[in-house]
């Protein structure tokens, strides 16, 4: 399996939980800047990537004052499915039982037993 972490530094091991029974599909890429928690039953599908934190680079770089670094944690609630290429970015909590079809950029929560997709991620429709 070809999983990879990256910020390993900041949290390490201990920023990242992970329930029973979950499936992580080869080249997930996890970003252990802020706390990961995967709940019982989730599947994360081929090339998923998990942002925790935004940095446009070192500290004077020109567009610091615009985009400040900023970190949040990401959940995703049991029983729920993660598709090939999606992007979670930080602070997102992915609810119980829902769907995000491949390829999608999830910028917000997503409700329990919903259908998400597109770029940026949207309701499609209820579970």
């Amino acid at each position: 399996m070809n999983i990879k972490f990256f910020n390993w530094h900041r949290k390490g091991i201990s920023g990242f939980k992970i329930g029973s029974e979950c499936f992580i599909a080869d080249e997930t890429l996890f970003d252990l800047y802020d706390n990961i928690s995967l709940e019982d039953s989730v599947t994360l599908a081929p090339r998923v990537l998990i942002l925790t934190h935004t940095n446009v680079g070192y500290s004077n770089h020109p567009l610091q004052k615009s985009f400040p670094k900023s970190s949040a944690p990401v959940t995703i609630k049991s029983g729920s499915f993660i598709g090939a290429g999606s992007i979670i970015l930080p602070g997102v909590t992915i609810g119980k039982q829902s769907f995000v079809a491949a390829g999608s950029v999830v910028t917000k929560d997503v409700p329990d037993g919903s259908l998400f997709g597109g770029v940026p991620a949207k309701l499609l429709r209820k579970l």
